[in-house]
């Protein structure tokens, strides 16, 4: 049976719920991390949690999207006027009780790829899955209702996978986060949030009308423009003015490469302003963010 031109929990109806573009977000704090471990051991990381690292990240956004989406269509969030990305089960591209299972499955292997970096991490690993899959359900239940999507942003996009990437892969006797990692994972939190900054942006109408009180909802769309900007611009200076003492060009690169990418998508969403075209941008900020993520790293590693 197809709903929408696709058919009911086919591979392409997952594959659509699993938002595949957004694996960038999961992928580049992870990066971060590793880079920095990579050039402060000397290239001497542990490669098996540097791969659950990844893995984990990947598997916890794709758990996020299903959350979002199942949970957001029972509140009635995604409905016929919404503006973004079409979600799955707002479609009729996967059913509920599907969706629940995909729930579980996800969760739970997000739990089982995790579980072994208590033997890198020790016991305190456990909370720090746990939190995550907590944060992970309550940041689309409750909490992105009342304006707090920025700061788990930051937390669980930044400074949580950076600092703990870094802890994890570095050898036996060097486990630390210095206070390097702890900015860049801040810089990195910041890049991120522009994408769910112009997400809020596009459908701050439809946020409105709906009761979600995002941030983009109680600044309105002039300073969410300003905040856009800002956020990146802002992630370049704490990696030039207040840190990256040691790794010169991981401070320059982003600059160099990512800012004028960030700043060209800023102009264009000004252009834009409103409505469904501004999936273009969401589109440029994806593409922003990797480039801000691979130029980090890369500086890292050259310095």
């Amino acid at each position: 049976m197809e709903k929408n031109g696709v058919e009911v929990n086919s591979l392409k109806a997952w594959i659509l719920a699993a938002r595949p573009k957004t694996l960038t977000g999961a992928a580049v704090p992870v990066m971060i991390g590793t880079a920095l471990a990579l050039a402060d051991s000397g290239f001497h990381i542990r490669i098996v949690p540097t791969i659950l690292c990844f893995l984990f990240a990947f598997i916890m956004q794709v758990d996020a999207n299903f959350v979002n989406d199942y949970f957001d269509f029972l509140k009635g969030t995604d409905d016929e006027k919404r503006l973004g990305p079409k979600r799955a089960c707002a479609q009729g591209w996967v059913t509920t009780k599907a969706m629940r299972w995909a729930l579980a499955l996800t969760t739970g292997l997000a739990c089982v790829v995790g579980l072994p970096l208590i033997y890198y991490g020790g016991w305190w690993m456990i909370a720090v899955g746990v939190i995550c899959v907590f944060f992970c359900f309550l940041y689309t239940t409750h909490l992105s209702y009342i304006g707090m999507g920025d700061v788990l942003v930051l937390l669980f996009f930044g400074i949580v996978p950076v600092t703990m990437t870094y802890f994890l892969v570095l050898p036996d006797g060097m486990q630390t986060v210095t206070w390097e990692c702890l900015f860049a994972s801040v810089a990195c939190g910041l890049v991120i949030d522009t994408l769910l900054v112009i997400n809020n942006y596009r459908d701050i109408d439809n946020d409105r009308r709906a009761g979600k009180h995002t941030l983009i909802v109680a600044i309105g769309s002039k300073w969410g423009r300003v905040l856009y900007l800002a956020l990146g611009v802002f992630a370049c200076l704490v990696g030039n003015v207040f840190h990256f003492s040691e790794h010169s060009w991981a401070a320059w690169l982003p600059i160099i490469i990512y800012l004028p990418l960030h700043v060209s998508a800023f102009i264009v969403m000004r252009r834009i302003n409103k409505g469904a075209a501004l999936n273009k941008v969401l589109g440029l900020t994806a593409r922003n963010m990797f480039f801000y993520g691979l130029s980090v790293a890369v500086g890292f590693m050259i310095s």
